[in-house]
């Protein structure tokens, strides 16, 4: 357990850049509608993080212990941000990813805060997350992951030269799905924004690490922030992070 952590438990709920649709039959005298969500922020992507601290409280912390505050208060990026849920498993049982069952099997520290791993690792890791620019949904390229030929998406730079596939995934529209009456419309369904880590840029077609967005356009004043879905991720894509902790602890 990371002492700096608020709260293990995360809400899957979707975040202020989201649209939200009330549909009713009938409109009931207390309903009010409040519109479209407001995905603009006033203020930096960092103070952005601060003031989500269900999701970020950790992530936030990760950011300064990197040395990467500043970059994220003036710098004009574009953030796939993680979940706090994300670093808590990284640092749990290490048979679900984490690091801390295999460091007490092997006699060594434990990781008991945040603080207690290396700010290089932490850089590393999370500027595979940073791009540089401002770059909403609307702005990637068609990926469809059964025919990349068609539509491939592009591989994107991050701040430390890591590789992403970025795209949009256009899903079709189907009505009565499953009955002889099920209609489809290719491509006509709602989009969703993926990334998708490339482990050896050598073999830029292989081995794919895939997240979707489940937040997109949140639009703080020096950039834009796309929430990734915890469910199914990790931290730093890979494996390769929970191995470079347990090698810092030798």
């Amino acid at each position: 357990m990371v002492c700096s952590m608020k709260t293990i438990s995360k809400i899957t709920g979707l975040l202020c850049g989201m649209a939200v649709m009330v549909a009713a039959c009938k409109k009931d005298d207390y309903y009010l509608d409040g519109g479209l969500a407001n995905a603009r922020f006033n203020g930096t992507i960092m103070a952005y993080l601060d003031a989500n601290p269900v999701h970020f409280d950790s992530v936030a912390q990760v950011i300064r212990l990197a040395g990467l505050e500043e970059v994220f208060n003036s710098d004009t990026l574009t953030f796939f941000a993680p979940n706090d849920r994300n670093i808590r498993e990284l640092i749990g049982d290490y048979r679900r990813g984490g690091v801390n069952t295999e460091l007490y099997r092997l006699n060594r520290d434990t990781i008991q805060q945040l603080s207690d791993i290396d700010s290089l690792i932490w850089r590393k890791y999370l500027m595979r997350y940073m791009y540089h620019g401002k770059k909403k949904l609307a702005d990637y390229p068609q990926i469809d992951f059964e025919v990349p030929d068609a539509f491939p998406g592009q591989n994107y730079y991050s701040y430390n030269n890591s590789v992403c596939n970025i795209g949009v995934e256009f899903n079709d529209a189907v009505t009565d799905a499953g009955k002889p009456t099920e209609t489809r419309l290719k491509y006509m369904g709602y989009r969703q924004l993926a990334i998708s880590f490339i482990p050896n840029v050598s073999f830029p077609f292989n081995n794919w690490i895939r997240v979707y967005v489940i937040s997109s356009d949140i639009e703080p004043d020096n950039g834009i922030v796309h929430a990734l879905a915890y469910l199914n991720s990790r931290f730093g894509f890979d494996n390769q992070i929970q191995l470079d902790i347990i090698d810092s602890k030798r």
